[in-house]
Order: structure tokens, then sequence, then C-alpha cells
């Protein structure tokens, strides 16, 4: 379900509220990033997550007027799972610049070879980066929005307590992990 202006704090509310309001998305949190191999990870979002999102930008840029707040709805509100998805931010994570910078350009197209598995079924790859490309000729870039659209039968099977399996199958960075129960009961709530 998509956020509207009504769902949000006012920035006064805000600064009220945040410190309780942010350890509460930060616990949540946990549940919903699942590690890929050593230097990749996969943020799913959800309602929560996007209004944090939303609530630090209107912060941070002092945002108050009514079509700002709606310019930020209508960046963010896409990246809500709608009940037949798994939205997530794709990170690839070096922290020495130079092995990033390599990184980057060894794993151009890794965009589009990430995956989840529902047990059962075919994995679904990612459809990644709709808003923008973010890959070049020669490097992908170090964040990545996802989609994975899944089947009704894939959903029902998510929302039963099947494994879920996440990876990518990219020739230089190869790696599949089954999500944790409380990963898999976190991303089956996100499912209608």
């Amino acid at each position: 379900m998509q956020l509207t202006r009504n769902d949000l704090y006012s920035l006064e509310q805000y600064a009220q509220a945040r410190s309780d309001f942010r350890a509460k998305v930060m616990a949540h949190k946990k549940s919903r990033q699942v590690p890929i191999g050593a230097h990749t990870t996969l943020y799913f979002e959800d309602r929560l997550t996007i209004q944090y999102q939303i609530q630090e930008m209107l912060r941070v840029e002092r945002i108050f007027e009514p079509e700002g707040i709606q310019d930020e709805l209508a960046a963010y509100n896409p990246l809500i799972p709608d009940g037949s998805n798994w939205k997530a931010t794709f990170m690839i994570e070096y922290e020495n610049e130079e092995e990033r910078r390599d990184a980057l350009a060894r794993l151009r197209g890794i965009e589009d070879l990430v995956w989840v598995q529902v047990a059962g079924f075919d994995k679904v790859f990612a459809i990644a980066d709709e808003d923008m490309e973010r890959e070049d000729e020669t490097k992908t870039s170090a964040v990545h929005f996802m989609r994975f659209e899944l089947t009704p039968p894939m959903v029902a099977a998510a929302k039963a307590g099947a494994r879920v399996s996440l990876g990518s199958d990219h020739r230089d960075y190869g790696y599949q992990i089954e999500a944790s129960p409380a990963v898999r009961d976190s991303l089956a709530a996100d499912l209608a």
C-alpha cells in the first residue's frame, strides 16, 4: 500500500519521534537484509523502510511544502512491494576504493543476474533499475533498485513457509544463500 502525506510525520512531529521511530526501523531492517557473498547485500524494502527514507529526506532537505512532500512520495512509493513482488536495494560493498573500482568494472551486468527462488519453483531474476540505467560500457553502479515479480503459486508457497534462496549467477560473483526463517517470514508478510 502506497504512502500518502497523511502517513507522514510533520517535521516537528518527526523531530520528537525520530529516535524511537529510527530504533524501530533499524530493528525491523535486520530481518530484511541478506548478504550474498562478502561484498553484496540485498536490502528488502517495505512500507516502513520507505516511510523512514522519506522522513529522513524531508528532515535533511527541510521539506515542508506540499509539492515537495508529494515529490518525495512519488520518488519513493514505487519501492514499496505491491503484494506480488519483493523490492530491494542491491549494494555492492567494498571498503577499499581501488578494490571497489575494479569490482564495479568486473561485475558489469550483475544487476540482471541476481535472483530469488521460492523452494519448488524456478529462479526469479531481478528486474533492475526501472527508474534509470545504472551501468555504462565500463562499469556497473554500486547501488541498484530491484523488483522480483512472483507468480501466484510462488506467493502462496512463500506465505505457507516455503524456503527462500537468494543468489547471483554472475560468472565472477556466483553465490547462493538460504534466507533465515526471520527473513523469509518478513518477506512473506510483503505478499498479498
